[in-house]
């Protein structure tokens, strides 16, 4: 037979190895209805055509990013166009391939300096790290004007005033992720406290809704929130989709006490 107009052919064991998975994982999928197998052979086992594997594969990249089951399984029914959807991923995971190899390379040649006792060239230092990568989509959200302002701050900025920025913003996201993994009540003293720096570090960006001396109203602070949920580029920032959801209800509570 030739395998590659094979039709509902691979065994459940098959796809555990080749997918890296394990045939217990695709059981589960099968029991909360995520990837039903195309046919159950007379045997009782599992087997998968072209379509389910399409399905696995994007399963398997969403996991990357973070998002739990629920909502990988509210994402696949949302987009039903396999292909389209799979075209949007790659081209994201392109973005990501070139800002990563910019990163290592910036990287790289820290080291080299340091290790050669050279001078660092700070304005090759932080390659890979800009932000004008989400340019057309800053200009879609909240205008041109808006991108412009904040790109104007952004290169106003010294590369050490920019490195600040950048662990600020990290330090934040990873204060965010222990809270929520150690079970802190999003209503509580402590999340609250992080829904206040998050609510500060708005503030501080120029061009957005959220810049400036007032702080983003109530309305845009509710809107990111669930944006973070929504879009699983943002929840990665918080540890997937449970960890955007921890954020998601402490910035809601912060609204609601006073926005």
């Amino acid at each position: 037979m030739d395998t590659g107009t094979r039709v509902a052919d691979w065994s459940i064991q098959e796809i555990a190895k080749i997918a890296g998975t394990t045939s217990r994982t695709l059981r589960h999928y099968d029991d909360i209805g995520l990837l039903p197998p195309t046919r159950v052979g007379g045997n009782g086992y599992r087997y998968y055509d072209d379509d389910a594997l399409v399905r696995l594969q994007r399963i398997m990249l969403l996991r990357d990013l973070g998002l739990g089951l629920p909502a990988i399984a509210e994402v696949l029914d949302r987009e039903a166009d396999a292909e389209r959807a799979l075209r949007r991923h790659l081209e994201w995971l392109r973005e990501e391939q070139s800002r990563l190899a910019r990163q290592i390379a910036s990287v790289e040649r820290t080291i080299g300096a340091l290790e050669g006792g050279e001078r660092l060239m700070a304005e090759q230092m932080f390659d890979g790290f800009d932000h004008t990568q989400y340019k057309e989509e800053v200009e879609e959200r909240w205008g041109k004007d808006a991108y412009a302002k904040g790109d104007a701050w952004w290169r106003s900025m010294s590369a050490d005033e920019k490195a600040a920025w950048q662990q600020l913003a990290a330090q934040l996201g990873s204060d965010w992720i222990a809270a929520h993994e150690r079970g802190v009540d999003p209503a509580g003293e402590e999340a609250q406290a992080l829904a206040q720096r998050q609510f500060d570090w708005l503030r501080g960006i120029p061009g957005t809704p959220g810049g400036g001396a007032e702080g983003p109203s109530r309305e845009y602070f509710l809107g990111l929130a669930e944006m973070y949920v929504a879009d699983p580029r943002f929840g990665a920032n918080y540890g997937g989709q449970a960890g955007a959801e921890f954020v998601r209800d402490a910035m809601t509570a912060y609204a609601e006490r006073n926005l």
